[in-house]
């Protein structure tokens, strides 16, 4: 594998769980793609633009928890800041979104 980081590297990564809030179609997005608002308890509300159209609507996102990096910094995309990265898994074109198996506070570091 080219792309090695070392333990000090994946630190550097901040891991949360969140439960989404608010979801909104984004049709400026280049992509189709859902605007997010997602609750990380103290850590406070953030945003994010998901390309997970494919296999959730909008009713079943809401209330749902996922896995984020919230240490990015923030990413314009079209006239949408994006404040975090939701995780999920690539399978052809869809994406499986992340989540623990057991609801977790909002919040929760993931390790």
């Amino acid at each position: 594998m080219d792309n090695t980081i070392t333990f000090e590297d994946f630190t550097k990564v901040d891991l949360r769980i969140g439960t989404i809030i608010e979801v909104n179609v984004f049709p400026e997005a280049r992509n189709p793609a859902y605007k997010l608002t997602i609750d990380f308890g103290d850590l406070g509300i953030k945003k994010s633009s998901a390309q997970i159209t494919t296999l959730y609507n909008k009713e079943d996102l809401l209330q749902r928890q996922i896995v984020a990096i919230v240490n990015f910094p923030e990413k314009q995309i079209a006239k949408f800041m994006s404040e975090c990265l939701v995780l999920g898994a690539v399978n052809g074109k869809d994406v499986v979104l992340l989540n623990p198996e057991t609801k977790v506070k909002n919040g929760s570091v993931v390790a």
